[in-house]
């Protein structure tokens, strides 16, 4: 093509106003630099797998906003939930080794797993652990992960104190925790941990040696992306890697898009990779198999149309779309968004790695699936853009709406020295209270790095001045509540965000 004419060409394409009969690496590497651009997203690293061979690996953007060092395809980023379809792999080598079965409990290789209902934890199996069917809300329970010094085994030991949404088997919760049980089975059945599984007998033989599980091995690997975050309208922050170790068989991967091709083409080609077979074809059926359905709203369809089932398969979510079987999963870090997508009648797989916590997985993702599908589908990014936009107003109001109600001139009617002392909660453990000079502090036994300061609101509320940069959450209060008697009796948190449940701590002051 002319080299006049090609920029045109691109705006048409970007414009929807003419499509392409054959993909076009300079249309779809020019779709996605300004794509990056438009979303404000400081960095992104992306593949595209099709039809046997890259198609496209490159970066897009800076690590870091405000230094010059760009991403190119070898640059880390965390996959986070990305990693669950490891764990699912991983298991389910497990089962064709006739090692575990599917339908396994799984108390046979963790007996001291206990759920808040007594049946569900005789009856939780291997695939329930994969499929979010287990009974727990989505994210439920996070926090007792999130930035704490528990190990897996610790985490999971507080279950029995954590409610269920629904009934066993009668819904859909998304769980980070689950997976972490899944991640245990693996160790107990293999005698190593998952990542010491998943290097010998996954990345290893995909040759993925940027591939890691801890943030503990960024110094010795290099070009790793930084972490940005939002919460208000102000521009994207750079802000550190945060430690998951203790829920890494959930979300801890840390990988590049080079490796993650890798990856995305073993499953692309049945369980083989480079003529070896890392997993038997017949997993693939298993794992791509919904095993909890998504009810479809009219508004679900809307947004995506084209789309008349979805659900959660093992360690996958599941849909269709104009009679393409799509196979995808998005994963959120501290900082970082990633979107993995197979079409395996296309021969069509894509990994989109960003440093920041804007949603362009999804609606990039769909854009290229039109593209090799050689139809003009909806304006995904356009809409994205303008969803991501409606959703950062959501974040900053429900944070501007809370601050508007303060009281001004109130006074607390405890006293600070009823306040101080020990707060218990049977699934978190202990918060401490404690005044050093005039300064309220409140201490999270299990989770010093959130620890925080506290200043009056008003009344018995304090907000929580923390002392660590948080990516999902930022402003905060508590609430001392009184007894009958006008003693501190017990907290209440009021943390607004959509991962980590401050509310599910319900610590009562210890006598």
């Amino acid at each position: 093509m002319n080299r006049i004419l090609l920029p045109i060409f691109i705006l048409l394409f970007l414009n929807g106003s003419i499509l392409h009969s054959q993909p076009d690496v300079i249309t779809i590497d020019q779709l996605i630099s300004e794509t990056r651009k438009q979303w404000e997203i400081p960095g992104m690293s992306v593949g595209i797998y099709y039809k046997g061979e890259v198609f496209l690996v490159n970066g897009y953007g800076v690590k870091e906003l405000g230094k010059p060092d760009v991403v190119d395809e070898h640059t880390l980023f965390a996959i986070a939930s990305n990693t669950k379809a490891f764990i699912s792999t991983i298991l389910g080598t497990l089962v064709d080794e006739k090692k575990i079965q599917w339908s396994d409990p799984v108390k046979k290789y963790l007996p001291w797993l206990e759920l808040y209902d007594p049946m569900a934890s005789q009856q939780l199996n291997i695939r329930d652990l994969l499929s979010h069917r287990a009974g727990l809300g989505t994210f439920s329970g996070d926090v007792l992960w999130y930035k704490s010094e528990r190990t897996a085994a610790e985490v999971l030991q507080n279950l029995p104190a954590l409610e269920p949404a629904y009934p066993f088997r009668d819904g859909y919760g998304y769980s980070n925790l689950m997976f972490i049980a899944a991640g245990e089975v693996i160790q107990a059945v293999t005698g190593k941990t998952w990542h010491e599984y998943a290097k010998e007998n996954i990345w290893d033989p995909l040759h993925m040696q940027r591939t890691t599980w801890t943030v503990n091995d960024l110094p010795k690997l290099g070009n790793a992306a930084t972490p940005h975050k939002y919460l208000t309208k102000q521009a994207d922050k750079p802000i550190a890697w945060t430690n998951w170790d203790n829920m890494g068989s959930a979300g801890g991967i840390i990988s590049s898009a080079s490796d993650m091709l890798n990856w995305i083409a073993l499953h692309l080609n049945g369980g083989k990779w480079n003529n070896k077979t890392i997993y038997p074809t017949g997993l693939q059926t298993e794992m791509w198999q919904p095993y909890n359905s998504f009810r479809l709203s009219e508004q679900a369809r809307k947004a995506l149309p084209g789309r008349n089932t979805a659900g959660y398969g093992l360690g996958w979510s599941l849909m269709d779309y104009n009679g393409h079987w799509v196979v995808q999963h998005g994963g959120g870090y501290d900082g970082m968004y990633s979107k993995v997508c197979i079409v395996p009648d296309l021969d069509l797989g894509m990994v989109i790695l960003t440093n920041s916590m804007k949603g362009v997985g999804n609606p990039l993702s769909y854009t290229i699936i039109d593209h090799f599908r050689n139809e003009k589908g909806k304006d995904w990014l356009g809409e994205g853009l303008v969803n991501q936009k409606k959703n950062e107003d959501r974040i900053a109001n429900r944070i501007t709406s809370r601050k508007e109600k303060r009281k001004s001139g109130t006074q607390p009617n405890l006293s600070v020295e009823n306040m101080l002392g020990t707060y218990r909660c049977p699934l978190y453990g202990d918060i401490f209270i404690t005044r050093e000079n005039d300064t309220m502090k409140i201490s999270f036994q299990e989770a010093p790095l959130l620890d925080a300061t506290l200043e009056h609101w008003h009344f018995d509320t304090w907000e929580i001045k923390w002392k660590e940069e948080h990516a999902w959450f930022d402003f905060g209060t508590v609430q001392f509540i009184m007894d009958n008697q006008g003693e501190a009796k017990s907290l209440e948190f009021d943390v607004p965000n959509d991962d980590i449940f401050f509310e599910e701590i319900r610590a009562i002051k210890l006598k």
